[in-house]
Formats: structure tokens, sequence, C-alpha cells
């Protein structure tokens, strides 16, 4: 990916047409399940983040000041390398810090592991995935721990999207590119199994395609995000050549489309990519003050029907995830979803609104994939009585915000309400249960 060699990535562009998870973590962690789509293990503090917009990567995270000054371009999301043996250039900016302080900007991030390249491709001197199956699973799997790593010591939690940098490789070695999807399936299996969301990065022509075409093999799990190059300029999530709109369709996808150049906001300079996306993020806690006068109680869910707990002191510090709708406390309904898991009105919480939800803090999401291969019905309530509203292909995201009984179907009486206020039946997701509620998604 980019960027330090953009030169060498814009010929090959136009040549083609560029310590690990708490204990509580493992413990809800299920093991892999069917692939492609396999089960994702969220812990009690997870939450997933998406942007739609432009984003724009550079080699070097860029220092604090300067994102300041870019308020004034129309990128809000920034790709950040964080870690991997291949990553090129330092990053003396990217602290624990400077994450919370762009996210407090209403920056989104796009974490990048840049590791083990494809043994037919990317350069001569970078470290290579095998093509040795048990081995190429074995870097995968080692790949998403590091990922995770770095990610959490930079203060991004679990629910947060990881995207794994592949370049350029040979598409006519069979030995690369077995190794290549079986390091990759082995990456989002361990992502999933630790709650973290999986992405890839792939040059469109050299390596994209290829995943796409085993989108529903039985053989490879499937990421849940695909971010492509392809310096055509034409700066859409969609149209792309050789991969069907309904593949990745649901907020899942990322276009780089334009190679490194200057671009000027704000009197600061910076050479970066363009990228447009619609996909997951990176989530990031945020800090704010509790403001009864009274212990403000946490509670297991978004009520006080849930029970409590732990209690907070009048002025202590609570690092929040992700807002959620919940019962009317004061002037709001949203209550406040805490890394431990918990939950506080939000009445009682220094966040910008007193009314409402607080940019830059996400909606709470847990994202699963959807199984069904004809693609699935989404009904207006939670039960095959209500009303068709829609559909999502196979492979698509369902963005979770809550669980509800309903008509049974399979082996589940179990729905799904999605982002969209749409409900699917949970028997054709890939949750950890296919018989009852899968935590942390609150009942609705």
């Amino acid at each position: 990916m980019p960027h330090l060699h953009s030169v060498l990535r814009r010929l090959l562009a136009v040549s083609s047409a560029c310590a690990l998870g708490t204990t509580t973590a493992l413990v809800l962690a299920p093991a892999a399940a069917a692939e492609p789509a396999t089960a994702a293990g969220y812990p009690s503090g997870a939450s997933a983040t998406r942007y739609s917009g432009l984003a724009l990567d550079t080699c070097t995270a860029p220092p604090l000041a300067s994102v300041q000054a870019w308020s004034a371009s129309p990128y809000r999301a920034l790709g950040v390398y964080v870690s991997g043996v291949n990553r090129t250039c330092a990053q003396p900016q990217l602290t624990a810090s400077w994450v919370a302080s762009v996210t407090q900007l209403r920056w989104r991030l796009l974490p990048i592991h840049k590791g083990l390249q494809p043994p037919c491709g990317a350069r001569p001197t970078d470290a290579k995935i095998s093509t040795t199956a048990a081995t190429a699973r074995a870097q995968g799997t080692a790949a998403a721990t590091e990922a995770i790593t770095a990610a959490k010591a930079l203060g991004m939690q679990p629910g947060s999207a990881l995207y794994n940098d592949i370049e350029n490789y040979s598409q006519t070695d069979t030995a690369c590119r077995t190794g290549v999807l079986t390091y990759l399936s082995a990456w989002t299996r361990e992502l999933h199994r630790l709650g973290w969301v999986s992405g890839v990065y792939m040059n469109l022509n050299l390596g994209a395609r290829q995943l796409a075409d085993v989108y529903t093999s039985t053989a490879y799990a499937r990421p849940d995000a695909l971010w492509i190059a392809r310096y055509d300029g034409v700066d859409s999530v969609k149209g792309w050549t050789g991969i069907a709109d309904s593949k990745w369709a649901v907020h899942q996808r990322a276009k780089q489309f334009r190679g490194g150049h200057d671009e000027t906001y704000g009197g600061v300079t910076l050479n970066i990519d363009s990228d447009r996306v619609d996909a997951p993020t990176a989530t990031v806690a945020l800090s704010y003050k509790v403001t009864s006068t009274t212990a403000l109680n946490a509670r297991s869910g978004p009520s006080t029907s849930y029970g409590v707990v732990t209690s907070y002191a009048p002025g202590a510090t609570v690092r929040v995830v992700c807002q959620a709708p919940g019962a009317k406390i004061g002037t709001t309904s949203v209550w406040d979803k805490l890394t431990n898991g918990s939950y506080v009105t939000d009445h009682y919480v220094n966040t910008a609104s007193t009314t409402g939800y607080t940019a830059p803090l996400p909606r709470c999401t847990y994202p699963y994939q959807v199984t069904a291969a004809a693609g699935l019905t989404e009904r207006s309530g939670p039960g095959t009585s209500y009303t068709a509203v829609g559909t999502s292909a196979n492979g698509a995201v369902a963005w979770v915000t809550c669980q509800r009984s309903g008509s049974a179907v399979g082996s589940t009486k179990i729905w799904d309400r999605l982002e969209n206020g749409h409900y699917v039946s949970d028997h054709y997701v890939a949750t950890p249960s296919s018989t009852t509620y899968s935590k942390p998604a609150p009942r609705c």
C-alpha cells in the first residue's frame, strides 16, 4: 500500500488498467465456525464504527497540527500504519494520545497492518508469506495477534476494523495465490475469534479479484471489508470491474482511487493517496466526566431495569465506546456504553448533547456476516409474518444493534435488529450462538 513506493505503484496501476485481548475477550470468543462466514466473538466492551466519505492515507501519520489544519478539507478519515514487519515508515506521531485527539476532532481512522507479502510479488526484500499451507495459516494468525496488540496500545477497541495490506502479485502463480488466500483466511478467523473486524487491502486487478473469486468458498474465511487500489480517478465504491456489487455490499468497501500527490488545506501540504470509503473503521474510546451529584450507577444494559454493575463518583472520568438508545432519563434516551461493557445514562455525562447523540461517538453496533446463500430477507418486525422491507446479500454485514425473540426460524427464535431498523432472523447471521442471544448486543 502507499506511500513510500507510490511511484512504483502508480506504474503498476497504469499497467493493470496501486499483548492480546483481555481475559473476558478470550472467554467470550467462540471457536471458528464454518467458513466462509466465521462467527465473531465480541467482548463486552466492543462496538463497531464505520465511515462514509473521503479518506486519505500517508506513509507517516501527520502531526496533530496538520490534521487540525486539514479540517478545511473534504477528508474526514485517515489511514494509519499500526503494525507489520514490512511497515517501512517511522510513526513518531502515532500514539494513543494522538489517536484520541484526532478522534475528538471527528476524524475516523483506518488501521493498516503491512506484514508479510506475497511470495510472487511486492518488493524482493519484503518478508514473504509461505506457500506451505500450515505455515501460511500460522503466519496469518500471528499477523492478527500483532495487529490487535498494536491497535490496543493505541487505544483502539475490539470491534475495530483492521486492514491487512497485501501488495500486487502475480495472478498466474497458483502456489502463491493459495498461500496468500490461506494467510488472509487465518487473519480473518483469528480477528473474528478475538472480536475484531477483518479488512483486506489489495490492488483491484492484481489481488482483489482472486479474493472475490473465493467469496463463497468453504476453503477460506471471508473478510468483512475490502479496500481496493485502482488509480483511475473514479471515487466510487461500486462498479468495480470483476467484482460484483453484491459482494461486500453493505458498508464494506473502500477504494484508493488516486496515488501519491500533494494537496494543501489550512496552509499545510501533505503528500497523500485519496480514498472513497464506505466501510468499518477503528473504534476509539473517549473520556468524559460524570456530572451527577451522587454516585452514578453503571448497568448491564441501557435501562434502569438492568442490574447495577458498578458505580462512579461525581466528577469521575468514564471512557465511552459508543452510544445506544434506552430508557429516558431526564431529557435524554441516550445511554453511553463504557469500555467495561456497562452502560450509564448520558444525562449525567458531560458529552456535547443533553438530548441526543454526540459526535464523534458512534452508535453501538455489532457486525456479523449474513450466511444465507440466496440473500436474507429484512422485515419490519421480528417474525416471518412481518412485511419484507429489504434484502441483505450473502456475505453482507448485518450491523446488529440489539436482539429480541420472534418467530422460530431453524434452530432459533432470535431476531436481530439492524442499524436501519429492519429485522433479520439470527439463524442466517454469523453470531456466536445458533440458538439464543449473543452477547454483547442488548435486548431490544
